[in-house]
């Protein structure tokens, strides 16, 4: 029998060969799409539909890309020619949430926000707070390796997840992890399995580190400058003065005023970048106002708001900035970090590729954590070979500067090619066999992260 036959006997309903079906899991929120139409889409519920499929693909050599919303940015759960979608989405349950322990178990398909709307019943939250936080997956976020708008101060993904419940590919369903806040017991399988971006296992369940919801004001600085530059400078002189924001966000010129346009707001002073910094818990006031001092020193033009609604509007414009690069036209949402204090630097090598290829880079910047989105606009569904180019010299430049690059979208298909240079050959070669011994038949998200031939 075919895989598509043994998957339709075995399971019936939940494999979907429905076009539609199959054309949206060929693309992602990345822009990429891979070659090709997927086999069927397996809408796994529990997690014996993932052990089923899993033995199905394993027998048979059948490659399986793993799919959660779809919202990913680098291409790595895109699925083309003969490959099985192997969806999570269904497996939404919250297991068990334990205040007590600070802990909560859920499957993989929940939605952020929706995961932290029913534990703020119990007084806690999940705290990795990616922009797409709305509509992406826990499971998604553990895939990448997410973080998001509030990692300078609560961590990213890998600092909030205890354990995690992985299918291998040959079926077998593993515990990894631990329930404790202490646990060191054999080598740490589940950061590996954090930001693997599917090339190990499936994973099917979650333990989460969680915190209790911040008591106190939120209070909101937000600061514009007469250039990027002059915004980093700001942002790192913060950093160094040891206040901890729990959001720094920073937006350049192009990216504001693209902004501004999308919102119907009035158009940003020419030039100018935007700095939105958000101080919680009982020490918020005070550090609002030690913030402010430090931005109105480098030349910011500063306002503090003690307004928790009016602080969430504020933040609307940062959180817009997809909708606004994808109202310009087609765009290549990159992701690299520096150390905070190389943030200027890493703004004068935007500058200097934006002069050299003609081109205008909007970018913003989780600016507290020195991780950077610059984007790059063009016409039509192929990424012309220039802003390859241009692009290439990013990624050469912040790793230059200490940095990587990928801070939180991941490698996927789109920065496969470049992986070597930040690894070197020597560790790029121990990561890929250490994938192998996950997958020995290589069916797991073939042709990501790791490919020879890129």
């Amino acid at each position: 029998m075919t895989p598509l036959a043994l998957l339709q006997e075995s399971l019936g309903a939940l494999v979907d060969t429905r076009e539609a079906s199959l054309e949206e899991a060929r693309a992602d929120r990345s822009g990429h799409s891979a070659a090709g139409r997927p086999l069927a889409v397996v809408h796994a519920e529990r997690v014996e539909h993932v052990q089923e499929t899993l033995r199905i693909a394993t027998a048979t050599r059948t490659p399986v890309v793993v799919r959660g919303a779809g919202t990913g940015l680098a291409g790595a759960a895109n699925a083309g020619t003969g490959e099985i979608v192997l969806s999570t989405r269904r497996m939404t349950a919250i297991r068990e949430v334990r205040p007590d322990d600070l802990l909560a178990v859920v499957e993989p398909g929940i939605l952020n926000a929706e995961l932290n709307a029913a534990l703020a019943a119990h007084g806690l939250w999940w705290p990795p707070d990616p922009a797409s936080r709305d509509i992406s997956t826990v499971g998604g976020n553990i895939a990448t390796g997410a973080g998001g708008l509030l990692c300078a101060k609560y961590g990213v993904v890998r600092e909030a997840v205890l354990g995690v419940d992985l299918v291998l590919a040959d079926g077998r369903l593993l515990h990894l992890g631990h329930r404790s806040v202490k646990g060191v017991t054999g080598l740490d399988l589940t950061s590996l399995v954090i930001g693997s971006e599917g090339t190990l296992g499936v994973v099917v369940g979650a333990t989460l580190k969680l915190r209790r919801l911040v008591p106190g004001e939120t209070c909101t600085v937000t600061a514009t400058f007469p250039g990027v530059r002059s915004a980093a400078a700001a942002s790192a002189a913060v950093t160094a003065a040891g206040v901890q924001p729990a959001i720094m966000e920073l937006m350049d010129a192009a990216s504001l005023t693209a902004v501004h346009a999308l919102l119907a707001l009035p158009a940003p002073t020419p030039g100018a970048a935007q700095l939105t910094i958000q101080t919680d818990g009982p020490a918020a006031g005070v550090e609002a106002e030690t913030i402010a001092g430090i931005l109105r020193a480098h030349d910011g033009v500063t306002i503090v708001s003690r307004d928790r609604d009016e602080g969430e509007r504020l933040l609307a414009v940062r959180r817009s900035m997809h909708a606004a690069m994808a109202a310009l036209g087609t765009t290549l949402i990159e992701d690299v970090s520096v150390p905070r204090s190389a943030m200027p630097a890493m703004f004068d090598e935007i500058a200097r590729i934006e002069r050299e290829y003609g081109l205008t880079i909007p970018t913003v910047a989780h600016a507290g954590d020195g991780n950077l989105h610059p984007n790059f606009i063009f016409d039509g569904p192929e990424t012309p070979p220039n802003v390859w180019a241009a692009a290439d010299e990013l990624f050469r430049a912040a790793i230059a500067l200490g940095g990587t690059l990928t801070g939180e979208h991941g490698i996927g298909v789109l920065k496969r090619r470049w992986l070597a240079a930040e690894l070197g050959d020597d560790q790029w070669e121990l990561q890929r066999r250490i994938a192998a011994v996950f997958d020995p038949l290589g069916i797991l998200n073939p042709g990501k992260v790791f490919d020879p031939d890129a």
